[in-house]
């Protein structure tokens, strides 16, 4: 019982620190070519198919994507690229 609970614990002293190293953040996107009330269904889906996106909140009146995303999953290239590639260019919004 006592290996058992040795080799448990050096699991966990390994996993533990990858996913410490795991951070979510934010971005929000300026998103080009919405010019109706379904383009930002298909915003919001091509950013939540990029693996690593918890959540992806587009607004059609400001034109924008604020992106919740783990940054060792993904990157901002490739949030940008999914919305490019579905028609609707993006940048960070400065």
């Amino acid at each position: 019982m006592s290996k058992l609970l040795a080799s448990a614990a050096i699991v966990v002293g390994v996993l533990a620190p990858s996913t410490a190293l795991a951070a979510e953040k934010t971005i929000t996107l300026a998103v080009k070519n919405m010019y109706c009330a379904d383009c930002p269904f298909i915003v919001r889906k091509s950013l939540e198919a990029v693996p690593g996106v918890s959540k992806a909140v587009v607004s059609y009146k400001e034109k924008t994507a604020v992106v919740t995303y783990d940054d060792t999953k993904t990157d901002v290239t490739a949030l940008t690229h999914a919305t490019t590639e579905a028609g609707y260019p993006s940048a960070p919004r400065s």
